[in-house]
């Protein structure tokens, strides 16, 4: 089988909308069709673990990906990124009708030296250069939107390709010469771009994208169960390390390199996005999280001048991020048969820890029982 151009992942939503799973399936078959690519179908990618058959498979492939999901584009880079398929962002144009980019403020940046100098973990941990075209199945309800865009990422590719074999740019061109016509379609060692053998005639008909043949379709029929964990933007965490020091978990850890990871992501309690609201850097990603942006969405990069509170969907109340952050977690301490700590205010000197409104537990009635007895 002919080697394919690019590779197109289509990662199964969660729902069995018939809706969905029809757009899954058109794009799916459509895009499988096209010269030069193979399509992948596979479960939903947040669910699928580091050791499974999926992530087995996409980290054997080397070349440009296209990977559609449920998901935040963002949200889809980062969980393809924790395991171990890495590369570039690649720019897509379909996007949602509700889609924001980053806000940025030119002035701000120039200005504030902090930002300037704040190094990210992603500076010291460099990708692969290939690109990986993640788009949210969301953009559109339409299948042919998604495929006029993989047809444009697989041209982008094609002229990428084209760079190192320049009878397939003369084809690009749209003017080949008879002597690189024949050189494309018969070469002297008798095999062709893609690898395989060429007995194909030498037609004017012929394109340089038959070549490569069509890939087809597999689907990869491992069955996860839910999950819920968090996944870092290492574009835009800084290693402060206010995660770990706030989960109370044991779901973060750090590298040999004393870089925070997600160490134990199964440990993290469903429903809980409070690290990533304590988060400076707005990192931490919950991607099935109901808000936009816990779940991913584009949101600037520390420094908001917005309420934070109300951007990660806190109760309109003079309740900030960091006690809604804390509220969260006691509530799953609670649940986990263990003990409320509070809201914890750390100062230079100083930790203080608010219990006045946690639960009392036997050792506090059995010492309100003693001072009763007035001994």
């Amino acid at each position: 089988m002919a080697k394919a151009l690019l590779t197109v992942v289509v990662s199964q939503g969660q729902s069995r909308n018939p809706e969905k799973r029809d757009l899954e399936r058109l794009i799916s078959e459509k895009a499988a069709a096209l010269p030069g690519i193979h399509v992948l179908v596979i479960p939903h990618l947040y669910d699928l673990t580091f050791d499974g058959e999926t992530f087995a498979k996409l980290r054997e492939l080397d070349g440009d990906l296209v990977v559609l999901s449920w998901l935040y584009d963002r949200a889809t880079h980062w969980v393809l990124d924790r395991n171990g398929v890495r590369g570039q962002f690649g720019e897509v144009l379909l996007k949602p009708a509700d889609y924001q980019p980053d806000a940025e403020d030119d002035e701000e940046e120039e200005e504030s030296s902090e930002e300037v100098t704040k190094d990210r973990v992603s500076q010291t941990q460099p990708r692969p250069q290939r690109n990986i075209y993640c788009i949210d199945l969301r953009a559109s309800e339409q299948s042919e939107s998604f495929i006029n865009e993989i047809d444009r990422l697989l041209k982008i590719t094609l002229q990428s390709q084209a760079t190192s074999h320049p009878e397939l740019t003369q084809w690009l061109a749209g003017s080949p010469s008879a002597e690189s016509l024949l050189r494309y379609l018969q070469p002297n060692n008798d095999v062709g771009l893609s690898g395989v053998q060429n007995t194909a005639p030498a037609t004017q008909e012929s394109s340089p994208l038959s070549f490569f043949g069509t890939g087809g379709l597999t689907r990869i029929d491992e069955h996860p169960s839910r999950r819920w964990y968090p996944v870092i933007d290492f574009s835009r965490c800084t290693n402060c390390m206010e995660c770990i020091d706030f989960c109370l978990f044991g779901v973060y850890g750090v590298d040999r390199a004393e870089t925070i990871l997600v160490e134990q992501p199964d440990n993290c309690r469903k429903g809980c996005p409070a690290c990533s609201r304590v988060c400076p850097e707005n990192a931490i990603i919950f991607p099935q999280h109901k808000t936009p942006a816990i779940a991913g969405a584009p949101v600037e990069v520390g420094g908001l001048k917005i309420d934070l509170s109300k951007l990660f969907g806190a109760p309109e109340s003079d309740e900030d991020a960091l006690a809604v952050a804390a509220r969260e977690r006691d509530e799953q301490l609670i649940l986990a048969g263990r003990e409320a700590v509070g809201t914890v205010t750390r100062t230079k000197s100083t930790t203080t820890t608010d219990k006045s409104n946690q639960p009392k537990d036997e050792l506090d009635s059995l010492i309100d029982q003693l001072d009763q007895l007035d001994l």
